[in-house]
């Protein structure tokens, strides 16, 4: 991965976001910038500094990963909460203008800083910024690609292993387990997000959590699961069904699914605005008669967080650019009855996308 380099891309964003250095506080953010992975730790960029702190935990581990990375601090502090206070505020002191990621700094977290910095006379106004490692992060490199594709791979070929297993008369826990223990074994460091198995009504239900609910004959399955590799998510949905459907509306919605699914698909390419793939799916699905049922937007950003820039929903200012990684799902939920998504993860290409999950979308198995 070109870690490396993305420092250098940040440094000009820093004067158009109206401060003179940039202190770093997401994890997700320092991990894109600098390789470190710990749990603790805070980055603060100007043009010519690159000063980062955190624990004793993480002395080596830091140095090990940044080093290795190409990425060196001008100054590094390790040592206690205080020590690594002081030492960003004596950091902090050449630049009156101190940005700070808002969604990443909470009120206390704000209060104690400005008043450190003040006992230090350093950071005379703290600018609230929104989205500048975001932005960048938003194009993948090669490398982040490959990783990607990898996790996407590897749910890919869990599913495939597991999936004749609904015809057992697993409950839904147990079939998330093994779809769980199939992405582990075949190498995911982890789970994207919590897998859902949402099986016959609680298919209606987005989010349901999988629980006691036997997987019945004639049930309509929503599979939504990723795996996750060297810190980057794959995501992807697939309905099912055990037999036919019990339901007989449930035929008209898959189907319609599919079609939206598909149309928001070819949509996607460099300079498209988010909003419009969006709306290509909720068009579809409103012609099929099922709109109303459409409760929530077509996709999102995969990559270090399972749900990051851009956003494809409605209200969306984003617009898509080559090497953007991004889920199309549409889906439709019919309370009380069922429910149905069908989900990719793919790179926008110059020419439109290539998908990055390959899973069949046939509802049989």
């Amino acid at each position: 991965m070109e870690v490396a380099a993305r420092l250098g891309r940040l440094r000009p964003r820093l004067e158009e976001a109206g401060c003179d250095a940039l202190l770093v506080t997401s994890l997700e953010n320092i991990r894109y910038l600098t390789g470190f992975t710990g749990s603790a730790g805070m980055l603060l960029v100007a043009p010519e500094v690159t000063f980062f702190c955190s624990d004793g935990r993480y002395g080596e581990q830091s140095a090990e990963q940044m080093a290795a990375d190409g990425v060196e601090p001008t100054t590094r502090a390790i040592g206690r909460p205080p020590e690594q206070l002081q030492a960003l505020a004596e950091a902090a002191r050449p630049f009156g203008r101190l940005g700070v990621e808002a969604h990443a700094l909470s009120w206390a977290e704000k209060r104690r800083l400005a008043g450190v910095l003040a006992e230090n006379g350093a950071g005379e106004e703290i600018v609230a910024t929104e989205g500048l490692v975001e932005a960048l992060r938003a194009v993948k490199d090669a490398g982040e690609l490959d990783r990607i594709e990898l996790a996407a791979d590897i749910a890919d070929v869990a599913l495939a292993q597991v999936k004749s297993r609904l015809g057992d008369g697993l409950t839904e826990a147990e079939f998330g387990l093994e779809l769980d223990f199939e992405m582990r074994r075949r190498g995911a460091d982890d789970l994207s997000f919590e897998t859902i198995v949402a099986a016959g009504p609680n298919g209606a239900l987005p989010h349901h959590r999988p629980g006691a609910r036997r997987i019945e004959e004639g049930d309509v399955v929503v599979l939504d699961f990723g795996a996750l590799v060297e810190g980057y998510h794959s995501d992807m949905s697939r309905t099912l069904t055990v037999g036919r459907p019990s339901s007989p509306e449930m035929d008209g919605i898959i189907e319609a699914v599919l079609v939206a699914q598909r149309a928001g698909v070819r949509a996607l390419g460099p300079g498209v605005k988010c909003a419009d793939v969006d709306a290509v799916c909720r068009d579809s699905l409103r012609g099929a008669g099922f709109g109303e049922l459409f409760v929530h937007g077509t996709g999102h950003g995969v990559g270090l967080l399972i749900h990051e820039a851009p956003a494809l929903a409605v209200g969306s200012a984003d617009i898509l650019e080559e090497g953007a990684v991004v889920t199309v799902e549409p889906g439709a939920y019919l309370p009380g009855v069922g429910g149905a998504r069908i989900e990719d993860t793919l790179v926008v290409t110059a020419t439109g996308s290539r998908p990055l999950t390959k899973s069949t979308k046939d509802t049989t198995f």
